[in-house]
């Protein structure tokens, strides 16, 4: 199988890295940033009450419709009750007449179909037996005959007489519905939250009527009142009739701490009122009341107009949520939770890919500086902004230690480390010491290794150079094989040398100066093995007198440390 098509290349999976940048500024920058956009998500959430758990409301309505009305029909007047002019409808709705057309007495019978354009006839030949149109009021039987002194029509078989087309009344009959009253019932349920209410709150005053500012709760409703409310007159609109919506909402707040639950009534007019005139206006329906009259049925045809009510409930309860809070990306509060819970701990695996994913950097400052004691598992993070403060007495940040990779450590190794590479000058030979350097007579106080020598730098920046290679009193690093073999090797530097520069000529006067630079670099790469850390990082004292021993300089003064800003990955040649 061909490299492109293997296994191993098809089960990848790619994840950007994070790089974390300890910096102050950029830090000051970034949480400005947070804190804005942080206050802005507040007011969204809390102005739209974003930060609650919403849930959609389940509602019944019953109402009931209260009033008295005198209608006069010509010479008869009537009382209309409840049961004569209100209809209840399915769902949500009602409807209540204002206006109605009355044939009564008709009876199943022959008669002559009302006169229109499609009714009038003059012979039979103009109708058809059994024809049934849909806008007839029977089925014609073939016949044409006299229905007044000047017009024939169709005879239908049908109740008789047939109902006349009239316009409705002006003014309405019931005009008077103006004064009734409705009670609306709303019971609603938020099952998610275990949550029941209604509109009607205990002790409501039966009395009451439904007003927009002064009694915005009471669910006693006066039918003017409502076409008032969105600018409509109850008088013109009662003649044909028209559909009304009322609105519940219900904006439910079930916090403890913050509890509401009212509903709030608005108003809309539902039907086109735009329509033309002639083309079915308003809201009407037939409906007929059957009675027996000397044992013939008979019955009195209404065609009603009037208002039909819908009511339209919405709303949505809200309740806080918590927040989750990751907190797997702070080590101090991982702690704490893993101490209270030890099933909380993450697995291996997460941890790996966090240690992948995520990496920690300093902002390169003048006043940052990394050491390492050989006493100590991890590399210490020392901001040295105090003047006059040795670094030895600094408690800096702990830094995990680069994880040893054991390719990187042979390279640290040379391939023939007692190979002759050219040829050595007997004074070469006579600067190279097998043995290391003496504990030096004045210790200075810093110095726990007893191989720290006082700094020759001004006294200022003294406090630069005071570190000693342990944080402890022991034995000091330089006295270690190792020590030997990697970083004041001559051989093993040669190499590394030509390696860099392979027509280096190893006989001139500036070699031992190439040497003291690279051993640097060797201790850099041994101890802190990071190439981040590596124009940070400050030797002790006793390492870099014994490699400066080893390799000294002609003159026997030497500069000091000092940071290459902006870092690089290049020896600390000022040393």
């Amino acid at each position: 199988m061909c490299r492109c098509c293997s296994w191993r290349n098809v089960c990848k999976y790619e994840t950007a890295k994070v790089i974390r940048v300890q910096s102050m500024t950029y830090g000051t920058i970034k949480w400005t940033l947070c804190m804005i956009v942080f206050f802005y998500v507040c007011f969204t959430l809390v102005s739209d009450k974003m930060y609650q758990q919403k849930e959609p409301v389940i509602s019944s309505v019953q109402t009931k419709v209260k009033g008295i009305a005198e209608v006069k029909d010509g010479s008869t007047t009537r009382v209309l009750d409840t049961a004569d002019y209100t209809f209840p409808l399915q769902g949500n709705s009602f409807f209540v007449m204002t206006n109605f057309i009355s044939t009564e007495g008709q009876t199943q019978g022959l008669c002559p179909e009302y006169p229109t354009r499609i009714t009038l006839c003059s012979t039979d030949w103009g109708c058809k037996k059994g024809k049934k149109d849909p806008l007839s009021k029977g089925i014609q039987t073939g016949r044409c005959v006299q229905y007044n002194a000047t017009q024939k029509t169709c005879e239908v078989s049908a109740w008789c007489p047939v109902e006349p087309e009239r316009d409705a009344p002006k003014p309405a009959l019931l005009i008077s519905a103006e004064n009734f009253t409705v009670l609306i019932k709303n019971n609603i349920d938020f099952p998610g939250h275990n949550y029941t209410t209604r509109n009607i709150l205990p002790g409501v005053n039966i009395t009451c009527t439904f007003h927009k500012t002064q009694n915005p709760q009471c669910p006693i409703f006066r039918l003017g009142d409502i076409f008032r409310e969105v600018g409509e007159n109850f008088s013109d609109v009662a003649i044909q009739g028209g559909i009304m919506g009322i609105e519940i909402y219900w904006d439910c707040n079930l916090d403890r701490w913050f509890h509401s639950c009212r509903p709030k009534y608005s108003f809309r007019r539902l039907d086109d009122r735009t329509t033309i005139e002639s083309l079915y206006p308003g809201y009407n329906f037939r409906f007929a009341r059957y009675y027996m009259e000397g044992n013939v049925e008979k019955r009195n045809l209404i065609k009603a107009f009037g208002i039909r009510f819908d009511i339209l409930v919405f709303g949505t309860a809200t309740v806080f949520i918590d927040f989750l809070i990751d907190t797997y990306s702070s080590t101090c509060c991982r702690t704490k939770v893993y101490r209270c819970c030890p099933i909380c701990k993450p697995c291996g695996v997460n941890e790996y890919y966090y240690r992948k994913k995520c990496e920690t950097i300093e902002e390169p400052k003048w006043t940052l500086k990394y050491v390492s004691f050989v006493d100590e598992p991890h590399i210490r993070m020392v901001d040295q902004q105090l003047l006059g403060k040795s670094l030895q007495e600094m408690e800096g940040e702990e830094v995990p230690r680069p994880r040893t990779d054991f390719t990187d450590l042979a390279k640290l190794l040379p391939l023939h480390p007692h190979a002759s590479l050219s040829p050595v000058s007997p004074e070469e030979m006579r600067l190279l010491k097998k043995e290391p350097s003496p504990p030096t007579q004045a210790k200075p106080k810093w110095c726990h290794c007893g191989h720290c020598r006082p700094s020759q730098l001004p006294e200022s920046n003294k406090c630069q150079e005071e570190l000693c290679c342990r944080s402890t009193e022991g034995p000091c690093i330089t006295t270690s094989a190792l020590f030997e073999e990697l970083v004041l090797s001559r051989a093993t530097l040669r190499f590394i040398l030509l390696c860099q520069e392979p027509f280096l000529d190893m006989n001139v006067d500036a070699l031992n100066n190439r040497l003291r630079h690279c051993a640097y670099r060797r201790y850099i790469d041994w101890r802190f093995g990071s190439d981040d850390m590596a124009s940070f990082s400050i030797l002790p004292s006793c390492c870099r007198w014994t490699i400066r021993d080893h390799f000294p300089k002609q003159d026997g003064k030497y500069t000091g440390f000092k940071n290459p800003f902006p870092y690089t990955y290049l020896e600390p040649k000022s040393l």
